[in-house]
């Protein structure tokens, strides 16, 4: 599912509020912070995931990991911050379709 314009500006909206509910630790992107992203996202469908790295071009690559391994949707990634969204099979957060 791509995101509109439209859509991501309501799902930044909702996030505003939140605190990030997956923090990577110095060992970076392993099985058991994909795991959690998993659980969160199915639990809540809209997280924040803090990535702490240095290197901004490894930062990249694991934003780009973490969104390839979930099949989620990017929403925001400002900072170390990644703001994530993917459906669930029971819709807590209406999304419009535009």
């Amino acid at each position: 599912m791509n995101l509109s314009i439209k859509q991501k500006k309501h799902l930044k909206e909702l996030a505003h509020v939140l605190k990030p509910v997956v923090l990577m630790g110095a060992n970076g992107l392993t099985e058991a912070v994909l795991a959690e992203i998993e659980i969160a996202l199915d639990h809540h469908e809209l997280i924040k995931v803090k990535v702490i790295s240095k290197n901004r071009n490894t930062k990249n690559l694991i934003v780009a990991a973490i969104i390839r391994e979930t099949k989620g949707n990017k929403v925001q990634n400002i900072g170390k911050i990644l703001v994530l969204y993917r459906q669930s099979t029971e819709r807590k957060i209406e999304v419009s379709r535009r």
